[in-house]
Order: C-alpha cells, then sequence, then structure tokens
C-alpha cells in the first residue's frame, strides 16, 4: 500500500508582483488547511521568499526556493547560497529543474555539487529530471531520466536519502498544454523508483516522486491515480489561487 503522502509544489519561476505574490501566498495558505492529508510547497522567486514566508508562518505551506550555487559563499555575484536559504526560512530547495539545464546550460557535474551544498544544510533537495522530445522519440528517455538521477545521486550516502524528493518533467511539456499521458508518466516513475531501490532499497517506498508538465486541475487526478505518482511540480497553474486550488482538492 502507498503510505506516501501527496505533495503538491508550485514553481512559481520569473512571476508576479510582490503584491501579487503576497495575496497567492494568503490564498494558498488558506487552501493548505482544508486538506490535511496532502502537503502543499510554494517555490516563490528570491525577491518576493521573506514576505512569503511570513505569511506562511504557521500554516501548512512549506517554502522553498527555485535555485542555489553550488558553491558554499564568496564572489558570486547574483548568486545565494544553501545557508542564506536556509536561514531564510527555506525548507526545499529546487535543482535542475529543464530551464536550468537546457537555457542556462547547467550540467549534471554542477548540478550534482548544488545537490551537495543543499544537503549540507539539511535541507530538501527536490532534483528535477526528464528528457527533450528529441530524446523520447528516439527511444531513449529512460536512459537520459536515469543517468540524470545516477549523475546526482549515484553516490548518494544511505542517511542523506532522507532528504530527497524527485520531479520527472519532461521537458517537451513544460508550458506546452501537452503533458504525458498517466501511463507515459506512470512507467517513468516507475522506472526511477526501481533504480532508487537499486541505490537504496530502504528509501525507495517513502521516496516521494513528483510529475511536472503542463499539469493543471482537469488531469491531475488521472496522474494521481496512478501507483508511483506522488504529486505534482505545477507551474502556470500555480499562479492563480483559484486553480491552484481546486488542483489541490483533485489531488488523490
Amino acid at each position: 500500500m502507498n503510505t506516501r503522502t501527496p505533495l503538491i509544489a508550485g514553481n512559481w519561476k520569473m512571476n508576479l508582483t510582490l503584491k501579487e505574490a503576497e495575496t497567492l501566498a494568503k490564498a494558498v495558505a488558506e487552501t493548505a488547511t482544508r486538506y490535511t492529508d496532502r502537503d502543499v510547497l510554494i517555490y516563490p522567486t528570491f525577491l518576493q521568499f521573506t514576505q512569503a514566508a511570513k505569511i506562511a508562518q504557521g500554516s501548512r505551506v512549506a517554502l522553498g526556493v527555485q535555485n542555489c550555487s553550488a558553491e558554499k559563499d564568496g564572489a558570486f555575484t547574483g548568486e545565494i547560497s544553501a545557508s542564506q536559504a536556509k536561514e531564510a526560512g527555506a525548507q526545499f530547495v529546487l535543482i535542475g529543474h529543464s530551464e536550468r539545464r537546457h537555457i542556462l546550460k547547467e550540467s549534471d557535474a554542477f548540478l550534482k555539487q548544488k545537490v551537495e551544498r543543499v544537503l549540507e544544510q539539511n535541507l530538501m533537495c527536490m532534483l528535477c529530471v526528464g528528457e527533450t522530445l528529441a530524446e523520447r522519440e528516439s527511444g531513449h528517455a529512460e536512459a537520459v531520466v536515469l543517468g540524470q538521477l545516477n549523475a546526482a545521486l549515484g553516490q548518494l550516502a544511505p542517511q542523506l536519502w532522507k532528504n530527497i524528493a524527485i520531479a520527472y518533467e519532461p521537458v517537451w511539456a513544460i508550458g506546452t498544454g501537452k503533458n504525458a499521458t498517466p501511463d507515459d508518466a506512470q512507467a517513468m516513475h516507475a522506472a526511477i523508483r526501481r533504480r532508487v531501490s537499486e541505490l537504496n532499497q530502504d528509501i525507495a517506498p517513502q521516496l516521494r516522486i513528483l510529475y511536472g508538465g503542463s499539469v493543471k486541475p482537469d488531469n491531475i487526478g488521472a496522474l494521481m491515480g496512478k501507483a508511483d505518482i506522488d504529486g505534482a511540480l505545477v507551474g502556470g497553474a500555480s499562479l492563480k489561487a483559484e486553480s491552484f486550488a481546486e488542483l489541490v482538492k483533485n489531488a488523490k
């Protein structure tokens, strides 16, 4: 039986004014109080984070940052460190989102360093993995995804796995309106869990694996009905209080 608590994470990306972020954070906090059998997480921008954290304080909403530096501290203009994220109140750090992999060209080796920085601070690391359309059509989707997983987590010490969550986000489905079918998503989630089981047999049944890629209120239920899909990393639908509330409601 799957005893993993569903997790719905809203990635706000580079959106919203501070006022809009405050309004949305209040609405998300209210939504989270109504569904105590699932967890809710938001990733505001760095500039919105402190205010969102104040609003969410005492609620059931967890806070995360969208990225952190691969370095501990120092002369790295424009970056924030994992320790600074922790001090600000972050509980999660999103690492390896496809936009950072493919637009900003962050390599597997670079992302492994970021994972290490996050775990040094005892924060939760949500590692994103996913294939492009060309990689899927060529039949290499699973190899690509498991390669990304191996590169970041293959040498991870057993005691650190408790601070890992994984988000599978097919690159071709992010912000395109397309999404993997529930069966396609389940197949990849199952492959990820099998690989995690090879790396750490004890943690695999507990590890939460989220699906990301044009998740909406009307498709979250079918996705969550699959055995190995434990939640969603949501982009556009997380930017409006009504759609995110409906999505959390349907995430059974």
